[in-house]
């Protein structure tokens, strides 16, 4: 079984690359809506958004929920934070590794 560390963040950050998917990803944020609903608030055609949806999906970022005979998406929390706990892991080894820089210069 591959581990959080062992899964890379590439497709992801390849999905949030695009201005559109991120657009997307935040007015999703704000609450589950269509791909009728976010074409109407974005400038950009109804196909374009299923297909940005599509990539967004793929890469586990949303997903769709029916209501009725409406698909809504929504924002997978526990992707995006799984994410941001990658990335501050990161940033805490960096910081980590600045101090110690920081302290053999102090101490030269």
């Amino acid at each position: 079984m591959r581990s959080n560390r062992d899964v890379t963040l590439v497709p992801v950050f390849a999905a949030l690359g695009d201005e559109t998917r991120w657009s997307i990803l935040s007015a999703l944020g704000e609450g589950d809506a269509s791909a009728s609903a976010l074409a109407a608030r974005l400038p950009v055609t109804r196909q374009a958004i299923a297909r940005h949806l599509s990539v967004l999906e793929g890469v586990g970022l949303v997903e769709p929920v029916r209501v009725g005979r409406e698909v809504r998406y929504r924002v997978v929390g526990a992707e995006l934070a799984a994410t941001a706990r990658r990335l501050d892991g990161i940033g805490v080894e960096w910081d980590r590794r600045l101090a110690a820089i920081k302290q053999i210069a102090e101490d030269l």
